[in-house]
């Protein structure tokens, strides 16, 4: 081969070799460039459903309810009947004392405050408050006691409204027990001011 030759095909390799690494080298720049301008990805962490909010349309082919109609219940006439029926519904309510007391506690009032308002609507009837007593203590101490109560019972249901015409008291002391028992369930029933309607 000539040397004339050889150094024509050296410098055309070199030629081709030069091309080449420049093509080379700007492909990576392009690539670097590619890699570098692309956004980053976004991870989301979140394990909450998307929130989805229902839409509901009011009904307006449904019947309208009756206003509802508001009664009087019937009372009976027979006076035993209404105060079983007065006690049953809680109309009246007795009030209940702690062992030789005639204050009234607050669930004692509570119980004749019912008991005011209900009395202040039906006027027409009166009321006598007994007094009770547990069987400790002697029958006349039980006596005082028990018309003490009764007392307390009249003047609270006074203040409330009820006019004390309506009211008259009796005291029985022990001498009617409501519950026969001998122990502290059976003389806390009995320490009491007990309410019966009469005409």
């Amino acid at each position: 081969m000539s040397k004339t030759f050889r150094a024509a095909l050296v410098s055309t390799a070199m030629i081709v070799l030069s091309f080449w690494g420049i093509a080379c080298k700007h492909t990576q720049k392009t690539n670097t460039k590619t890699e570098t301008a692309a956004p980053p990805v976004v991870v989301t962490t979140d394990t909450q459903p998307p929130k989805i909010e229902a839409r509901v349309e009011p009904k307006t082919d449904f019947v309208q309810p009756e206003t509802p109609q508001v009664r009087e219940d019937v009372l009976p006439t027979s006076l035993d009947a209404l105060n079983r029926v007065a006690q049953e519904k809680g109309f009246i309510q007795d009030a209940f004392y702690n062992y030789d007391e005639a204050s009234l506690s607050s669930e004692a009032q509570s119980a004749l405050t019912a008991s005011a308002t209900w009395l202040k609507q039906h006027s027409d009837l009166s009321l006598l408050v007994e007094g009770h007593c547990d069987e400790r203590g002697t029958e006349q101490y039980n006596l005082a006691l028990g018309d003490r109560r009764a007392n307390s019972a009249k003047d609270y249901l006074v203040t409330l409204g009820v006019d004390s015409s309506r009211i008259k008291t009796v005291s029985y002391g022990e001498e009617r027990p409501f519950d026969q028992g001998h122990d502290e369930a059976a003389w806390g029933k009995n320490r009491r001011a007990h309410l019966v309607l009469v005409k």
